[in-house]
């Protein structure tokens, strides 16, 4: 897992009255909104005896533990503690990592390092929001699988005909050779556009709304984004498009929160919101089937544990980046967190870390950055 890119905390619309106790990058935080209405994440753990914030009340900004009652705005410094009486000066260690939020397409976003603002990774743009002639619709469901290896899944263009076999149609006893694909690199992911055999949709809505009664190529866009984002773009004619957009949160290195935002240019009635969710769904369940029974659970550390051809170039694409981030030293150490789970209280480092000395929890710790990265081999066949 890794630190310094923005992840998916909720969406906008559960984070109300009540604060939200949620865990990202195997860590736990409080979610809730000031007196303006506007989203925080701090760091759930009170740094005077351990408490959890979340379990805590909203007082005006701030958030109120449930234990002694210290209050810490949202900023992450302590603003009142009851038992020392008003006039006593609150110790500076009082304090806890804050982390910056936006709210961006009905989702609360939070920024989970240290990198001033100037330096942080773009969130991804969904040109379509807002825009006449598009819908929206959000699901969120927590699965048992590796986030990387979900983001591999989203651009692995050779899984289709055997994975999603209701969309993708391929003649009986014929093999399909993967067209070549043009993987782009921009400043924080790749992306590639190419053409599948599809079928004829089967919803007699979608045929009419469509006019694609016959089974034709459907073209496609898929792309990620930073470590746990993809992109999907899906146009069955020039005119019919479904664009999605997966958000991974890690909650731990094996499972993950996925957050999918379904943007389409059809079946605009709101009451047509089912039918095509359940489609979303059915194409979701059949991705989890086959990642949930992965081995390795995680994406081998050495990349002579696994064999590439010449689809998989996307895969390889996505793990060079990967490398590249953990070698600026981004990379959670899972397993030196998981051997201290029982005795230290770790947090993710907050941009105030830069600034501000006298933390009271130490910082997660981070595989130390490296200079030479390790990149898979794709045989030739």
């Amino acid at each position: 897992m890794f630190i310094n890119f923005w992840y998916v905390a909720a969406e906008s619309k559960s984070l109300a009255d009540e604060p939200l106790h949620l865990t990202m990058l195997g860590q736990e935080f409080v979610l809730f909104r000031d007196s303006k209405g506007i989203a925080r994440c701090l760091s759930n753990v009170c740094t005077h005896r351990g408490g959890s914030l979340a379990h805590g009340k909203i007082k005006g900004d701030c958030i109120e533990c449930p234990y002694h009652g210290w209050q810490f705005n949202a900023d992450g410094y302590c603003t009142h503690i009851p038992s020392i009486g008003k006039d006593a000066k609150i110790p500076g260690r009082a304090k806890v990592d804050a982390y910056p939020t936006q709210e961006k397409y009905g989702l609360v976003f939070a920024f989970l390092g240290d990198l001033p603002e100037e330096e942080r990774p773009p969130i991804v743009d969904v040109s379509e929001w807002g825009q006449d002639g598009w819908r929206a619709t959000c699901g969120v469901f927590e699965w048992d699988f590796n986030y990387q290896r979900s983001i591999e899944n989203g651009i692995d263009p050779g899984h289709n005909e055997f994975t999603h076999s209701t969309h993708i149609s391929v003649p009986e006893g014929k093999n399909w050779t993967i067209p070549d694909i043009d993987f782009k690199s921009n400043e924080w992911g790749g992306e590639a556009s190419f053409s599948l055999p599809g079928q004829a949709l089967k919803d007699e809505k979608w045929r009419q709304e469509s006019g694609k009664s016959q089974p034709g190529r459907v073209d496609m866009l898929m792309a990620y984004h930073g470590i746990s984002t993809l992109k999907t773009h899906i146009d069955l004619t020039e005119e019919f498009h479904s664009h999605q957009y997966l958000f991974d949160t890690p909650i731990d290195e094996n499972h993950t929160r996925i957050t999918l935002l379904s943007m389409r240019n059809f079946l605009l009635d709101p009451a047509d919101d089912d039918r095509c969710n359940e489609r979303s769904w059915f194409v979701a369940v059949e991705d989890r089937v086959v990642l949930e029974p992965l081995r390795p659970v995680q994406p081998p550390a050495l990349n002579n544990r696994e064999v590439f051809v010449p689809a998989d170039a996307p895969i390889a694409h996505y793990r060079k980046r990967v490398a590249e981030w953990q070698a600026k030293g981004w990379r959670i150490d899972s397993e030196e967190v998981e051997r201290n789970s029982l005795k230290v209280a770790y947090a993710i480092p907050s941009p105030a870390r830069r600034e501000h000395k006298g933390w009271v929890l130490d910082a997660i710790p981070l595989i130390e950055a490296e200079s030479e990265v390790a990149l898979p081999r794709i045989s030739v066949v």
